[in-house]
């Protein structure tokens, strides 16, 4: 996210001193990733962000593997996991690797108790269902329904939802989530060609900056435990901070789709990309023009990656008994294609008002307890003559 972004008040020089109105200095933060080599920004706390006062009991919230070795094709009938109160306990992971989990979750109260930080994962939420504001030590994001939020590991965040109807589809990546690098430049500008642009970016705003001692409970996941810390001062005392290491919202429906005379490949779809999976967005477009195209996506094999697909809304061209919030699975190793008939049923359509969120992992996907229990059991027989 190579953006240069600043909120409130910053002193003129990096590492200088920079004095409160009153007496006494700011505490300079610096929040890096990569060592002291990737992207990162400075902020200016009111009191000291290392006071911590407690230490209370960690809690295992490590996965709960099913299926270790699948080969599997699955569907998951994603809203049939039940909402649930608390943030944290409603996220339900189902299909997991060393490199990102991916899961649900069905909030119905905002975090308004308690602080979450992520030591571990950069994580995107994809908002299906609701509306609300990210709110975080940099400044909040307001979000609505197609939103994804980029939160970078480390970012201390509260979440307040507008109703209790939300649904959220989840990434927990340990790699760092980046824009597509086909589509910037050498100075990390987005191209021409980009099916999006830095316009369209949710930035934080609206830096508020509380000046509180006490105890605040934070709860920071670190290596499957979910620990919790009590601070002695508020975590949202910044008063100011720049850089390029922030938290940012991007919706799905400013995704521009790029068409062509003969179907794409899923690439062009392409969102956002770590070393070891991407995200790609299907949103409404165009079919393909050419007079004897065939708009349906031709049989593909896994050879590489399994492919996951959530359906969000609108018309699943080439996908028969699917739903919005359902998630497919075609695990690397065997082929999948259109279902039965929606190849041939596909030409002459104009257009198509899917949209979807798919995710291409590099190694294989483990398959989650809480994943079998919203399973068909039968998916991988809908391609059955």
């Amino acid at each position: 996210m190579p953006i240069y972004h600043k909120l409130g008040k910053i002193p003129q020089k990096r590492h200088t001193q920079f004095e409160k109105p009153d007496g006494g200095l700011y505490y300079e933060q610096l929040f890096g990733t990569i060592g002291f080599d990737g992207m990162s920004s400075l902020s200016y706390h009111v009191h000291r962000p290392t006071q911590v006062k407690e230490i209370g009991k960690a809690l295992d919230v490590s996965p709960k593997i099913a299926v270790e070795k699948n080969i599997t094709s699955r569907k998951f009938i994603g809203f049939d996991v039940a909402p649930k109160d608390d943030f944290l306990e409603s996220r339900e992971p189902l299909l997991v690797n060393n490199d990102v989990h991916v899961g649900l979750a069905a909030p119905r109260k905002s975090v308004t108790k308690y602080f979450y930080k992520n030591a571990d994962a950069d994580e995107m939420l994809f908002i299906h269902k609701g509306s609300g504001t990210l709110k975080t030590f940099l400044g909040n994001i307001p979000f609505e329904y197609g939103d994804y939020l980029i939160i970078p590991r480390g970012m201390i965040y509260q979440i307040e939802f507008d109703t209790e109807d939300n649904r959220i589809l989840y990434a927990e990546s340990f790699h760092p989530i980046y824009t597509p690098k086909r589509y910037r430049n050498w100075f990390g500008q987005l191209l021409e060609h980009s099916p999006f642009c830095e316009r369209d970016y949710k930035l934080p705003q609206d830096l508020q900056t509380f000046d509180e001692k006490g105890e605040f409970l934070m709860k920071i996941k670190k290596q499957g435990m979910l620990h919790q810390l009590v601070y002695a001062t508020h975590p949202f005392d910044v008063v100011g901070w720049d850089g390029y290491n922030y938290p940012y919202g991007f919706s799905i429906h400013n995704f521009e789709p790029i068409t062509g005379r003969v179907h794409q490949p899923p690439p062009v779809h392409q969102t956002f990309e770590t070393g070891a999976f991407v995200v790609c967005s299907f949103c409404p477009r165009l079919y393909d023009y050419h007079p004897k195209s065939i708009p349906a996506p031709y049989n593909h094999s896994n050879i590489d990656s399994d492919e996951v697909l959530y359906y969000v809304d609108g018309d699943f061209m080439s996908r028969k008994g699917i739903g919005p919030g359902y998630i497919s699975l075609h695990p690397a190793g065997i082929p999948h294609g259109p279902h039965p008939g929606t190849y041939e049923a596909s030409i002459g359509k104009k257009g198509t008002e899917e949209l979807a969120v798919m995710i291409d992992t590099f190694k294989p996907l483990q398959i989650t307890e809480n994943a079998l229990k919203i399973d068909d059991g039968k998916y991988y027989k809908s391609w059955l003559e």
